[in-house]
């Protein structure tokens, strides 16, 4: 053996370096990644073929292992790791050869060129990131991070460290409309550190705070990380799981699990809400700290500038705290005791599949054993009682067309249990609500009439729902009956949303926080995947960067404000209309309210591609789509690249070593946690696109094949990740913020500044290791 090392051993080495040498020529990434696999493949078939790598490989012939497989043991737990004292034979690393491998890895990035880029089931998912990358560099061209700055410094600034709190709130602000690292790095590092150095801020907090902000876009959904990783993490832990099933002796993993082996893109936004949050503020808590403890380096700086009518404290706590909350709060005890809810009355024309029992137990011996380990005897034996009583009742009853008179019953039970207040009516009330209250709120010395009179509106609203429509009312006289109330509730609203843009903070913070609950809310509510969701955003993007543009240039937004609503009606008109028009027998309002809503489609699409002229004619439209087609082809030229180099690792079998080595030790929390090292580790010298395309796919059947929840791994992997960012020399956040610091600043300060934030990150994946319920309470209480 060479130098006393393992063949394969040898072949990892060379594969790292001729990685690391490629990374550090000077070479675009995606292209040295792909080439350190070439080259990394050529030095190893030329050692192999010379001979001087030798495999010391497990002799299966010997009567040591025959012994060993009796006793139960099975051939893949066996490894050279876990059984150091077996017989072994040299072996080549390439088995049959280097030309078999070099053929069948040409093979390989075929299939997996077409399965994962071309026309895989993935492909779909990974469009999101090319939506989302759209979305946020055009809300950073659109200078929404300038006026969020601006905004945040003068209601944060009066605190002790108040700017560097505010610095974090913008960041996550951002993170969740943009997403980009680099953009936000440089834009808050050009905007707010010299803000923070003219008022005595130390370089260190100062440049610490940036950049860390900055990448909380990395685990903040809409986050391109989590698209990428999920995208790995649904196929990584399918396959694991069935692995894991068949060696327990099941057939599947439905069968051992008990439940689908499946995780998604969007179930991951949901678990990463929660810690992204966390994560923030536990930024702002250090920053307020060393604020407190260091007076002198995080001084408290009130910024000149008002933001709207002042008020009194009494006032704000009853109309910008008290109102709002009242009102959802009545509205949720209102739905939990009946008065809120469905109204929908539609009944399948099929009865319901017999109820099953919570696990299978029509299965082998072993796989029971293997069951009962898993889940308990008392869950088993509560399966068995279970499905002993759905044998007596004559087994599980099959769908069938249900009787004129069984769906005339079912019908009458569905519309007696029907709630007297529809959900989407009380959702406009509450929303239309809010509006009138906040418009009360900021400015309390104006007339209070037109509120009043939208208030009579949405009251009317409810008082028309509950009398005058029931659930079998159709569409359209719904439409007619709340049509002057609405109009009421529209007026007084149009006047408080007058009242709210004189407010700073709401005019700068409301329309990309309406986008962000428009992109997140279909995501983590379940209603769409994020790939449309992704595509409302980029639109939203287009057309709010567009009303920002014209007015800086004196001109009026009047068409994409029409625009917006128009994509308002077609959502309405879509919800409670039926426009399938070409199903037959529509109705006349039916055939109505498809005009109406193809008009207002037809409206909407004329807004998004004015809003794009307008972006195009002021210059900002050609760079927005060459950064966007730069970073898109950088993330799949990288997919590209990395799938060579894993198929050269896998051919002399580095895989299946790495992968060895870690089922040797019985405990997954300590495989996990040296996972968890060596991404850290592997985060001082790789991007986070090299780490999640290289290295997860060779650790990922290890990690994903065991008892812990996939979204927790994914969401810890996700946070691990983040601090690639960060950690010196290769950090990119701090190469971001190099490039645009004032020349005061040293890249002494800025390793300096990071370091406390590193040991934050590594603080919150501390917290989530202990408290793992931050990741899955939101994917638990969401339905999916």
């Amino acid at each position: 053996m060479l130098f006393g090392l393992d063949g394969v051993e040898i072949g990892l080495i060379i594969v790292f370096f001729c990685l690391f040498g490629g990374i550090l020529s000077g070479f675009p990434v995606a292209f040295a990644i792909g080439g350190a696999g070439i080259i990394s493949f050529g030095i190893i078939a030329a050692l192999d073929s010379s001979g001087l790598l030798i495999h010391q490989a497990i002799d299966t012939s010997s009567q040591a292992y025959r012994d060993i497989v009796n006793t139960g043991v099975k051939p893949d737990v066996i490894s050279v790791f876990r059984y150091p004292e077996l017989p072994r034979i040299a072996e080549p690393v390439f088995v049959q050869g280097w030309e078999t491998a070099l053929d069948r890895n040409v093979s390989f990035i075929v299939n997996r060129m077409n399965e994962r880029v071309l026309a895989g089931q993935s492909i779909e998912t990974l469009l999101a990131v090319l939506m989302f990358v759209l979305m946020g560099i055009t809300l950073e061209r659109s200078k929404i991070a300038n006026d969020l700055l601006t905004t945040m410094a003068r209601v944060f600034g009066p605190l002790p460290g108040g700017l560097a709190v505010s610095i974090v709130v913008v960041g996550a602000f951002l993170a969740a409309s943009t997403g980009i690292v680099g953009a936000t790095v440089v834009t808050m590092g050009l905007l707010a550190l010299p803000t923070m150095l003219r008022n005595n801020y130390s370089p260190e907090l100062a440049t610490g705070v940036i950049a860390a902000s900055g990448t909380l876009g990395q685990i903040i959904p809409p986050s391109i990380v989590i698209v990428l990783l999920g995208t790995l993490a649904g196929d990584l832990y399918s396959t694991a799981q069935e692995t894991r099933a068949v060696e327990a002796g099941c057939t599947d993993a439905l069968t051992y699990l008990g439940e689908p082996a499946v995780v998604s893109v969007g179930t991951l936004f949901q678990a990463a809400l929660l810690p992204g949050i966390m994560l923030a503020l536990l930024y702002a808590l250090y920053a307020f700290g060393y604020a407190l403890l260091n007076p002198d380096k995080a001084p408290a700086v009130p910024m000149s500038g008002g933001t709207g009518e002042p008020i009194t404290r009494s006032e704000g706590l009853t109309w910008l705290l008290g109102a709002p909350v009242a009102l959802i709060v009545g509205v949720v005890l209102l739905g939990n005791v009946g008065l809120i809810g469905s109204q929908n009355i539609a009944v399948s024309a099929f009865s319901d599949v017999g109820a099953s029992a919570s696990l299978r137990t029509n299965v082998s011996e072993d796989c029971k054993l293997s069951m009962i380990e898993l889940h308990g005897q008392s869950a088993w034996d509560e399966a068995v009682s279970e499905q002993e009583a759905i044998d007596a009742a004559g087994g599980t009853a099959a769908a069938q067309r249900l009787s004129e008179e069984e769906l005339a019953a079912a019908l009458e039970a569905k519309i007696a249990s029907a709630a007297p207040i529809g959900t989407g009516v009380a959702v406009i009330v509450v929303l239309l609500g809010l509006t009138l209250v906040m418009g009360r709120g900021i400015a309390p010395s104006r007339p209070a009439q037109p509120l009043i009179v939208g208030a009579i509106g949405l009251l009317l609203m409810l008082l028309v729902d509950v009398l005058f429509i029931s659930p079998t009312t159709s569409p359209g006289w719904t439409f007619v009956g709340l049509a002057i109330p609405f109009a009421l509730a529209i007026y007084g609203c149009k006047e408080a949303a007058a009242r709210c843009a004189t407010n700073d903070l709401i005019r700068v913070v409301f329309p990309p926080l309406v986008l962000i609950i428009a992109v997140l809310g279909s995501i983590l509510g379940g209603v769409t995947n994020p790939t449309p969701a992704a595509a409302l955003g980029a639109g939203g993007a287009v057309m709010l960067a567009a009303y920002r543009k014209l007015k800086d240039q004196g001109q009026s937004g009047n068409v994409i404000i029409w625009s917006t609503f128009a994509v308002i009606i077609c959502l309405l008109l879509g919800v409670n209309f039926d426009l399938r028009i070409n199903q037959g027998g529509a109705s006349v309002e039916t055939w109505i309210a498809f005009f109406f809503a193809y008009a207002a489609y037809i409206y909407a699409l004329f807004g998004l591609l004015f809003g794009c002229w307008v972006l195009f004619t002021s210059g900002v439209l050609t760079p927005v789509v060459r950064e966007t087609a730069k970073v898109t082809s950088m993330v799949f030229t990288i997919l590209i690249g990395s799938q060579l180099l894993n198929l050269v690792v896998i051919s002399f079998g580095g895989e299946h070593y790495i992968q060895q080595f870690l089922k040797s030790f019985d405990n997954e929390f300590t495989v996990f946690l040296i996972v968890m090292l060596v991404l850290f580790i592997l985060g001082f010298v790789l991007d986070f696109l090299e780490i999640i395309y290289i290295v997860i796919p060779i650790v990922g059947p290890v990690i994903y094949g065991g008892s812990f929840d996939p979204k927790w791994v994914t969401i810890m992997v996700a946070v691990n990740l983040q601090t690639s960012f960060l950690t010196p020399p290769f950090g990119f956040a701090l190469f971001y913020l190099r490039g645009v610091a004032p020349k005061e600043v040293t890249t002494g300060h800025i390793y300096r500044g990071i370091i406390p934030f590193v040991l934050i990150q590594v603080v919150g994946i501390g917290i989530l290791w202990f408290f793992p319920t931050i990741v899955t309470i939101v994917p638990d209480l969401i339905p999916n």
